[in-house]
């Protein structure tokens, strides 16, 4: 039993040799067979060269070394987990190292200190973050580069067209509201005709500005029907002078804008027409109906101050890419409604007259998620009260979590907007189009590049071969 026990004593004291990078040091068995899933104790159980060297980058024979070709300068940290059982991280360590270091030695993250555990996950996290808005400006430099692009194309389509120099002109001078002092002003006539035209028809609607005719029928103020043609006649000015100088004619109503334009001016020929078929048949008076309902489409040329404002295209655009996220709001809010009328129906249908129905719940269910609160119908039992304010808690956190991601999304479009802007007030046809603008291509490779890396992070547990990163590198290269 002694030369027994002295055997095993003499087993758990065998040092080996390892050797990381030229940094040398002798460590004891039994140290490392304490934590035996790492990567130097599997060595231990290794029966064969073969098995040593799927663990080790070389082993030598004679002097029983273990080589590793790895950082020297983050072996001090395995070492001192072997010693203490515990992972320190210092403030000048790259984490993206340090984590792909632990992790091919075989020891896990949950062995890292708490005075250094929640400073390493928050700066792990980084990273992930970058990448995310990486990715959005990625996103916005190629989405922005391709719009350029396009602008130019177009512009290239009046080289061989009649008067195309000229027409290209008034073009950026109509299409483009930054582009010249010209420009500018008529962007400006514009938006000042579309508010003036709105205030009219609201104004129209005010009983301080009604007249009556010998009837006493309501009719139209002359001074507003003048303001109302003008603004008409301006309108139809702009969409005819676009469509004559357009490059391409059969795709001009394909851009959102230029049907908005149209949209503007149809309602008031239409009601023209209206009246004038009316007016001829006395059996088609209910036409006249039609006609009012028309008047009231005016409201739609507010929309033409998206031609003049980065944030309203900017929005339209957000609104068009995200009905994901817009879907996913009202999913949220139907099943909130749905949930919470319900309970108010239940408690309050024989203490209030306002919620004796389910449908008359749906009304103040939608009310209280959204925060709005009209306050015509409220709950008056206590449980009542308690499901109301259960009903608003619910409805901010439905309402935030969504709204978070369309916000991001329309910075995104803002800056792809506001690039595009850039490029477009900075073009210069004088002398024809000799080159496409261009365009500094480091920003986009820095991205890929660091793209590549998260990627690289986030990968297996495995170290990968050099093979699978040289292929990395080149379809990222053939990207750029």
């Amino acid at each position: 039993s002694f030369v027994r026990e002295t055997f095993h004593r003499t087993i758990e004291t065998v040092a080996i040799r390892i050797n990381v990078g030229g940094f040398k040091r002798r460590l004891f068995s039994n140290t490392l067979s304490r934590f035996p899933e790492t990567r130097l104790a599997r060595l231990l159980r290794c029966q064969s060269k073969e098995s040593i060297l799927e663990l080790c980058d070389d082993y030598d024979d004679a002097e029983k070394e273990f080589y590793f070709d790895r950082n020297p300068a983050l072996f001090p940290y395995v070492l001192n987990f072997y010693n203490t059982g515990r992972l320190h991280v210092m403030g000048e360590l790259c984490i993206f190292s340090f984590s792909q270091e632990i992790e091919y030695w075989g020891i896990n993250e949950f062995f890292i200190d708490s005075c250094c555990s929640s400073t390493y996950h928050c700066r792990k996290m980084e990273p992930v973050r970058e990448e995310w808005e990486d990715k959005s400006d990625e996103g916005s430099t190629t989405s922005s580069f391709d719009e350029i692009l396009e602008f130019y194309s177009d512009a290239a389509k009046f080289d061989k067209q009649p008067l195309g120099s000229m027409r290209r002109k008034i073009w950026l001078m109509l299409d483009n509201p930054g582009y010249s002092i010209p420009s500018r002003i008529i962007s400006v006539f514009s938006i000042v005709v579309v508010l003036v035209s709105i205030a009219t028809m609201c104004m129209n609607s005010m009983s301080e500005f009604a007249l009556l005719d010998g009837e006493g029928q309501p009719q139209e103020d002359p001074r507003f029907e003048i303001v109302e043609h003008f603004g008409i006649g301006w309108f139809t000015f702009e969409l005819v002078a676009r469509f004559v100088v357009a490059p391409d004619l059969l795709h001009f109503f394909e851009h959102p804008l230029n049907v908005i334009d149209l949209v503007s001016i149809l309602p008031f020929y239409l009601t023209l027409l209206i009246d004038l078929v009316a007016e001829s048949s006395p059996a088609l008076a209910n036409l006249g109906r039609v006609a009012q309902v028309l008047r009231l489409m005016r409201i739609f040329r507010i929309l033409k101050l998206a031609r003049h404002s980065t944030g309203l295209r900017s929005l339209g655009a957000t609104l068009k890419n995200s009905y994901k996220e817009v879907g996913l709001l009202l999913l949220y809010l139907a099943v909130g409604v749905s949930f919470f009328s319900v309970m108010a129906y239940t408690i309050e249908k024989e203490d209030n007259d306002g919620l004796t129905t389910i449908p008359a719940c749906w009304w103040w269910a939608t009310v209280s998620m959204t925060t709005v609160g009209y306050g015509d119908v409220v709950p008056g039992t206590i449980a009542g009260k308690l499901t109301a304010s259960a009903c608003i808690l619910a409805g901010i956190l439905v309402v935030v979590l969504p709204i978070t991601l369309i916000f991001n999304k329309f910075s995104l479009f803002y800056k792809r907007q506001k690039q595009l802007e850039i490029a477009m007030r900075s073009c210069d046809f004088d002398e024809g189009i000799k080159e496409v603008p261009s365009v500094n291509l480091r920003n986009y490779y820095a991205h890929k590049v660091k793209s590549l890396m998260a990627s690289l992070s986030n990968m297996s547990r495995s170290s990968p071969s050099e093979h699978s990163l040289n292929e990395s590198l080149q379809c990222c290269t053939m990207e750029v």
